[in-house]
């Protein structure tokens, strides 16, 4: 998109306390993000022209937030369906509408009792209304574990990825999760931690699963004019792309490589993300990859050009390459949906991360899930402003 890089930038920030009871409405949660978001920013309610969320039948719609929240006036919104593969593209959507004039400045969140009400992938409730799960469901073929324990067996079956290697993501993760206040989970983990932790769905461990959280994050977005006469140095929005193809449980090319399911739609994703940032994977200081599990790193590490296809597992055991998941991730801080690594690669390009800081930090990638389960996949490129 010609004229997008660097015209829009997020603002603010803002979490509420991840927990696994939160005692709280999804719509308490969404109105806390978001107003500790517009604090961060230095704005108020009366500022807010847009929201924008998405969701997959959890959470609560902008027309419900926004008269919750006071907001004056909505000129544009956006209630996305979908999940993880959907939540960077609602940044970038946001970022599109400030950049057209659509809107001013726009709120983004994302806000979810996934431990103590709706649990992902859980199985006593009617199936989300996805044309793909009358496929799966008769065969008991339901739950995002079972999912991605397929892609992980087919990984490893390919070019020898191992368990060991698996477990050094969620090791490195938890020390990272060990300097952040918000994580869910700071205890230090070792290798053999992982390799005694139970089985979930073989070849994946309890230890290779992401937390279900109840919690909410926000970001604010705005122009980059606007930004920078507010209260924190702007982070911009240097790239955002999105799309997909056919979905990975009911087309034959449903990959780049047709059905290598080693493969993800990152990989497709990828050239025109760097293209439209002007960037290449050597470039990035710090990347927030989405992970759901261990392997999902794993495989973007390779899809987003980090290393050779095959070479993840000796790649993540090298230790080379930017740091990744800062915050812990969704293995060891807790599982927002997407929205928590963008907010996380926002306060590394501001220079705010405290102990888990990455020296330098001036340019981030962050990720949403890479296009297995749903066929599409989104993402962002994010500089800060000096």
């Amino acid at each position: 998109m010609p004229g997008f890089r660097d015209r829009t930038a997020i603002a603010g920030v803002g979490y509420t306390p991840f927990s696994k009871d939160s005692g709280v409405s999804t719509l308490t949660l969404a109105v806390d993000a978001i107003t500790a978001a517009l604090a961060d920013a230095g704005l108020t309610v009366d500022d807010v022209d847009g929201i924008a969320t998405h969701r997959v039948g959890d959470s609560t719609p902008p027309w419900v937030v926004a008269p919750a929240l006071g907001v004056p006036e909505v000129t544009w919104y956006l209630d996305q369906f979908g999940g993880g593969s959907v939540s960077h593209s609602v940044i970038a959507q946001a970022a599109m509408a400030v950049a057209s004039g659509m809107a001013e400045t726009v709120v983004c969140y994302r806000a979810i009792n996934a431990r103590s009400e709706f649990r992902m992938g859980g199985t006593g409730r009617a199936p989300a209304p996805i044309f793909d799960v009358q496929y799966q469901a008769p065969y008991g073929y339901f739950a995002p574990p079972q999912q991605f324990a397929m892609y992980t067996r087919a990984h490893m079956s390919r070019y020898g990825t191992t368990h060991e290697q698996l477990g050094r993501i969620a090791v490195r993760q938890r020390e990272n999760a060990a300097k952040n206040p918000r994580a869910l989970k700071r205890d230090p983990i070792t290798l053999d931690d992982y390799l005694a932790s139970r089985w979930i769905a073989e070849p994946l461990r309890l230890l290779d699963c992401c937390l279900e959280t109840d919690g909410a994050c926000a970001v604010v977005v705005t122009s980059r004019a606007r930004a920078r006469d507010l209260r924190r140095k702007p982070v911009l929005i240097s790239a955002a792309a999105w799309g997909g193809g056919d979905s990975m449980f009911s087309g034959a090319g449903s990959t780049p490589s047709g059905t290598d399911w080693t493969v993800t739609e990152a990989a497709r994703l990828a050239p025109r993300l760097y293209k439209m940032a002007g960037v290449g994977p050597s470039d990035i200081d710090v990347a927030e990859l989405y992970d759901c599990f261990t392997y999902s790193v794993l495989v973007q590490l390779e899809d987003y050009g980090f290393c050779p296809k095959g070479e993840g597992g000796p790649y993540v055991e090298s230790g080379e390459g930017p740091p990744v998941n800062t915050h812990g991730g969704f293995l060891s801080e807790g599982y927002v949906h997407g929205i928590n690594h963008i907010a996380e690669a926002v306060s590394q390009l501001r220079g705010d991360a405290g102990d888990r800081q990455v020296p330098g930090a001036r340019t981030a990638l962050s990720t949403a899930q890479p296009g297995y389960v749903l066929a599409g996949t989104s993402a962002l490129v994010l500089r800060s402003d000096q």
